[in-house]
């Protein structure tokens, strides 16, 4: 056994969620037996939603302010807000939810805001962009304990299916897909780079190799060309801007 997992609150017993989901806190979030707090996104579309939800668990801000010297805090999509209003991101590099950089850069500003990243992790906490953020930080845990040939598996376990559509977009690529450090390296640079911007001599000069040796690594660990590669990245991140979001285009 290496993880365990539980639901926790601000009191223990039952809690009352959406959709008439109820859920047993069988702890606080204060309690000295959890090693680790994940704090999940609410839904929200907007950074007005967001400030609402602040208010709202004021409450629970305040328990996750508590310090301990072992609890790890972690949190995706709007989560990471309730985890920078507690104040243990402070000082610290952090991502977030793309449409909620801005207004999270100005709230936080003690806060090393990277939302160009899609998951970042410190000592003690852990930050990931988007509705599935859970996955890179579930990766990276389990990365950390598993061999390279188990982590393959449980990652194909893990990718969450695209709706049945069909349209090239949802035939993308996710990070937590790529088995190896040099195609997570890449997938992060492509996403940063605008799409007019990405050529196969600036990716290589910024990964240190040259092109033919990139374009061989990608060819041999997708079987794709790396501009094909490429291209599937960016469908990636624009597919899911438009489907998990409330952003449409003119």
């Amino acid at each position: 056994m290496i993880f365990e997992t539980c639901f926790v609150g601000l009191q223990a017993g039952p809690v009352e969620c959406s959709h008439g989901v109820t859920l047993n806190a069988t702890d606080t979030v204060n309690s000295s037996e959890l090693d680790a707090i994940l704090v999940p996104g609410s839904w929200a579309e907007s950074a007005h939603h967001v400030e609402k939800a602040l208010a709202t668990y004021a409450n629970l801000v305040k328990g996750l302010s508590v310090r301990s010297s072992r609890r790890h805090l972690w949190s995706y999509c709007t989560g990471v807000c309730l985890l920078a209003a507690s104040g243990p991101l402070n000082d610290q590099p952090a991502t977030v939810t793309w449409w909620l950089a801005e207004a999270m850069v100005k709230r936080y500003n003690k806060v090393h805001w990277q939302s160009e990243h899609n998951c970042v992790f410190n000592e003690r906490t852990a930050t990931a962009s988007g509705v599935n953020g859970y996955l890179p930080i579930a990766q990276t845990l389990i990365e950390r304990n598993v061999s390279p040939e188990v982590l393959r598996d449980l990652i194909k376990l893990m990718v969450l299916s695209r709706p049945a559509l069909p349209h090239t977009v949802f035939n993308a690529t996710s990070l937590i897909e790529q088995p190896g450090k040099l195609l997570r390296k890449l997938h992060i640079l492509l996403e940063q780079m605008p799409a007019e911007q990405i050529t196969v001599k600036a990716l290589a000069g910024t990964l240190g190799m040259s092109e033919r040796t990139l374009a061989r690594k990608v060819r041999n660990e997708t079987g794709l060309a790396i501009g094909a590669y490429a291209r599937r990245v960016k469908l990636s991140q624009v597919g899911e801007r438009i489907t998990l979001t409330s952003v449409r285009s003119a």
